[in-house]
């Protein structure tokens, strides 16, 4: 992928210090769910796949919403960037339901906490505090259910509290 020295995100900046960048990731992580670090992944992954950079795939993110759809070579590496951090990261996870179980109640409150802020940051995805809150829930999530991503442990979540004793 070739960044112009203008618009190429230096390591030290993080990429939530620019707004359309900060909006992108917010909807990604409400779209997701994931947390701020595995949404600026997706997000860098899907620029490598549309051979543009982070910052212009985010403008066409944010600018999305108003007018009209992405362009179908931008949706279509979201997709497969979103698809590849859904995926199993390793081969040998241990099966359902070995370990210790966690709590239903704590369980159903922190999923809760975090379909909150999920429909808090698709209201204002660029809000730093509905960031901080949506990677707090997810980070969350992942701790009590054992699961390296937010969607496995969402996943795992909501098996747990499908099944009925």
């Amino acid at each position: 992928m070739s960044q112009t020295a203008d618009t190429q995100v230096a390591p030290g900046r993080p990429l939530l210090a620019r707004p359309t960048t900060a909006s992108a990731v917010g909807m990604l992580m409400a779209a997701t769910p994931c947390s701020v670090r595995d949404a600026e992944q997706i997000l860098a992954v899907a620029a490598d796949l549309a051979d543009v950079n982070v910052l212009d795939l985010a403008a066409a993110m944010a600018a999305g919403p108003g007018s009209g759809s992405l362009p179908v070579r931008l949706e279509r590496a979201l997709r497969q960037a979103v698809g590849a951090a859904r995926a199993p990261r390793r081969a040998g996870a241990p099966p359902a339901g070995t370990g210790i179980q966690p709590n239903r109640e704590r369980a159903e409150e922190v999923l809760s906490r975090l379909r909150g802020c999920q429909a808090r940051l698709l209201a204002t995805p660029a809000d730093p505090g509905a960031l901080r809150a949506m990677d707090d829930a997810a980070y969350t999530l992942c701790v009590l259910m054992g699961r390296p991503t937010a969607h496995g442990a969402v996943a795992a979540a909501e098996a747990l509290l499908a099944e009925t004793f």
